[in-house]
């Protein structure tokens, strides 16, 4: 029996059979997904925890998916598992909150620094941003690659009642003009934008990991440099890309209370 017949049976008469193949043959993506973020991560972290969350994305995904828009289930699937484990992570978060503070603080330093150059910032210039040392720099970077997971999908900022909104969040949910007009897949462009606008050594890393699907290892061997530099160079990245959404979200923000301000005054001038 195809999978197309698989997924006919399951989603038109929930065949319980079907829905246990379809679940074993996709077993193994969501191993590779939790094997690849395994690298990023701290040596403490257990794999099969994050296997067993990403089953649970799994699961979502077999029960969300329509086969009749054509997307393939696999690309639709690891959004999901990658998704699952990523909060999964977010929720056992084991760094001190002032690491995470300091992560966010360098990430702003090299977004505000790059808007201003109009090129990468060395890490001198975020350094002295930041009113350290060289060597603390290099010591925070280090602490944010073995402590915390660094990712795109980190909250931004919390709203009134707590929450933590990611930025993806806050752009889809944003209402009035122009905010409204602002779509997921300009944050991709941004994010496109940005990789674009990395030093030579930290795209390639970028391209390698997230768009030719390569482990740290197979990018350290094709670099010539040792994995823990390949790490470095990963955070560093991300931190790049991250001061980018950041300075993208204070915008977003500004616009929205602009936007906001006429409102009331073309309220009070009725």
């Amino acid at each position: 029996m195809d999978m197309n017949e698989l997924w006919g049976r399951y989603k038109k008469n929930q065949d319980r059979a079907a829905w246990e193949k379809i679940v074993g043959q996709y077993a193994s993506l969501v191993k590779h997904v939790a094997g690849r973020l395994r690298l990023l991560l701290p040596a403490h972290v257990d794999y099969d925890d994050l296997v067993g969350n990403g089953v649970f994305g799994l699961l979502t995904a077999i029960e969300r998916f329509e086969p009749e828009r054509g997307v393939k289930f696999e690309t639709f699937a690891t959004t999901r598992i990658r998704g699952a484990i990523l909060d999964s992570l977010r929720a056992a978060d084991w760094a001190p909150r002032s690491l995470r503070q300091r992560e966010r603080e360098i990430a702003q330093a090299y977004g505000t620094l790059e808007r201003r150059f109009g090129r990468p910032a060395t890490d001198i210039e975020v350094s002295a941003e930041l009113g350290i040392e060289l060597k603390e720099l290099h010591e925070l970077e280090c602490q944010i690659s073995q402590a915390t997971f660094l990712s795109l999908d980190a909250p931004l900022k919390a709203t009134e009642d707590g929450e933590q909104v990611p930025l993806g969040m806050k752009i889809a949910t944003q209402e009035g003009d122009p905010i409204k007009a602002l779509e997921e897949t300009e944050k991709r462009e941004l994010l496109a934008q940005a990789v674009q606008s990395l030093p030579e050594r930290e795209q390639l890393v970028v391209s390698l990991y997230y768009y030719e699907d390569l482990n740290i290892k197979e990018i350290a061997e094709i670099i010539g440099v040792t994995e823990s530099r390949i790490s470095q160079l990963h955070t560093r990245s991300l931190l790049r890309l991250r001061g980018h959404l950041l300075c993208y979200s204070e915008e977003l923000e500004l616009a929205e209370r602009l936007t906001k301000k006429k409102k009331r005054a073309a309220g009070q001038v009725r």
